[in-house]
This record gives structure tokens, sequence and C-alpha cells, in this order.
């Protein structure tokens, strides 16, 4: 057998190549943006000339600041595969926690999304080595900034071309992304996912989940939390559709209306959001989960009756997993087993 690197590069050129036609959607508060697989490689090809042209290069990190949007998807390739390293940045952290990252990185460009804006001005003064600050913006406005290098992303890819030779020269060694932890003691602390980790992660989820590519993934977890619990990754790779919130994720109006109107299968998050959606649905909230097979909770303990509500009076069967940020992150997930059908539920 040939000696082949785990880079995430094969997974992007895999869906380019047999999934052009799968939609990617991305859900904004007054619109509904849809695009192909064929479209997002063409537009990660040109972001990855763009981050060239800002002087990134090999080893160098790139920050985002942002939700679960198709720019987001972007930078999850369009930056690991040209050999630099994402860092997704947690907007929940604390300013002194978010400039402490952001300067133990060493990051050297700044994604952001428009809402977030603010606090980049905010603490600006205190970024030791951002160079460029680039605004991922639904709405094309500009934002005013006194710092010298901010631009709009659409405008800055559009100049490039939608074809870009990614190296398979990297090492599956190399780091791919990074975030850090919330810190429970002192400052947090740096999590840094190589290309071979992120790989045999997609696929050891994709077996034990039974994830292909029929599947519609719904992302609610934030993909600055853990890389969205690995699911981009793997979304890419088996040509799923894919399907992303973005702030609506809070909306269970919106949320439901989704998960019916896009046929989604799979999706994960927190007992927080579960509690939410259960609420909403308690109160008389339109739904119709006929479409989904598979649903995950984690991040903590999901309470048994949230979890029984759910699924007899709703259909909305949950499986409580568990992972960590520095597991990539799922280490488990409480399948019954083959022989575990006809027992009693208690």
């Amino acid at each position: 057998m040939m000696e082949y690197p785990l880079l995430l590069r094969t997974f992007l050129l895999r869906a380019a190549q047999y999934f052009q036609k799968k939609e990617i959607v991305s859900v904004y508060p007054d619109e509904v943006f849809r695009y192909t697989y064929a479209d997002y490689y063409k537009r990660t090809c040109q972001l990855s000339h763009a981050l060239e042209s800002l002087g990134v290069k090999r080893g160098d990190r790139v920050a985002s600041l942002a939700l679960n949007n198709h720019r987001h998807l972007e930078l999850y390739f369009g930056v690991p595969c040209m050999g630099a390293v994402l860092h997704t940045a947690n907007i929940r952290l604390p300013e002194q926690h978010l400039i402490y990252i952001l300067n133990h990185a060493e990051d050297k460009v700044l994604f952001i999304d428009e809402d977030f804006f603010f606090l980049f001005e905010v603490i600006k003064d205190r970024l030791k080595t951002v160079e460029h600050v680039v605004v991922l913006s639904q709405s094309g406005t500009k934002p005013e900034s006194t710092f010298p290098s901010v631009y709009l992303y659409d405008d800055l890819i559009s100049e490039f071309p939608e074809e870009y030779d990614y190296p398979s020269d990297l090492s599956e060694w190399d780091p791919a992304l990074m975030c850090y932890t919330s810190a429970t003691t002192g400052d947090p602390k740096g999590v840094v996912y190589t290309h071979r980790g992120l790989v045999l992660h997609s696929f050891a989820v994709g077996v034990t989940l039974g994830v292909s590519e029929a599947d519609c993934v719904l992302h609610i977890v934030p993909m600055f939390h853990a890389n969205a619990w690995g699911a981009p990754f793997g979304a890419v790779g088996l040509g799923c559709k894919q399907v992303l919130p973005g702030r609506e994720v809070l909306n269970m109006e919106k949320l439901c209306r989704i998960i019916a109107d896009e046929k989604v299968t799979f999706t994960a998050g927190v007992p927080t959001i579960w509690m939410m959606l259960y609420d909403y649905l308690e109160k008389g909230g339109w739904h119709d989960f006929s479409s989904l097979s598979a649903i995950y909770s984690g991040g903590a303990p999901i309470p048994r009756s949230l979890m029984e509500g759910l699924n007899e009076k709703y259909g909305f069967p949950v499986v409580q997993a568990y992972g960590m940020t520095e597991t990539t992150p799922l280490a488990l997930a409480a399948l019954p087993k083959s022989y575990m059908t006809d027992l009693p539920q208690d």
C-alpha cells in the first residue's frame, strides 16, 4: 500500500470532484443563502489565494471570530489546506481572555463577522500581531475603523482565481486548526489539531454514528467551539448537505422550520439548546421532525426527563455523547448494542 498523508486537502478535493451539486445552506435573519459544493470549492480557492496576498505562509495562524455561516466554512478548509493554521476564537470568552488568546496564538489575520466587529474595535489597540482584519459581511457594508488594514471578505477574494494548487507535501502531523479551552484555572489553554487527527476523527465519527452522503447535517454547535464537534470536516468529506443557522440557532421557531424545510437528518447540540426547544414545543410550537434520524447531545449531561420528553412526545431521538476539546472532540456516544434492543427502558 502506498504511503498517503491524511490531509484535509483530500476531503476538499473529493467534495469538489464527486459532490458538485450538493447544497450548502447558510441562514441569515432576513435571507437564506444557497450554493453548491462546486461554488464552495471555487470560493475556498479564492480565499487561499487571498491569504497568500496578505502574506500568510505555512504555519502562520489565522483567527476567526464568527458564527456558523458559509464564509466560516470556507475558512475551515481554505486556511489549513494551504498550510496555515485556523484559530477559531471563542466569542464568549471574557475580554481579557480573548485578547490573551489572539496574542498568544500570534494570529496574523483576523476574520470577523460583521455583527462582532464592535468587539475588535474595543480590543484592537491591545492586539500585538494582527496585521489585517477581514469582515465576513452579508450586508456588504464596510464598517468604519481607524485600523489601517480592513477588508470585506467577498471583495477581497473576488479578485483571485477559482483554482488553487493545494500542496500535497504537507505532513499529516502539521497543525491544521487550534482553539483554546475556557480556563478553569489561569489563562485559556490552547489545543492544536493536526490534519491526521481531524481526518481520523471524521472517519471514526462517520462509522460510529452512521453518517453518509445522504444525510443533511444541521450545525447547531458553534464553529468556534471545538470545531463544531468536528462535524464540518466529516460533512465535507462525505459530501453531506450542510445547513448553517448563524444566529438563528437561538430562534426555536426558525430552527424547527429549518429542520422541516431542509429535511435535516443529523444534528447535535448542548442541553441548553434542547431545553429551549422543549419549552417551545410545550407551548405548542410548530414542528415537523419526520426527517430526523440522529440527534446527539454533549457538553453536559442531558436530564433524563428532557431526553424522554423530546423522544416520546415529539419524536426527537436524542442520544448522549461525550468528548473534550482535547479529544478532537468526540470520545464516545451512548449507542445501544444490538442485543439491547429488547431490554426495558429502565
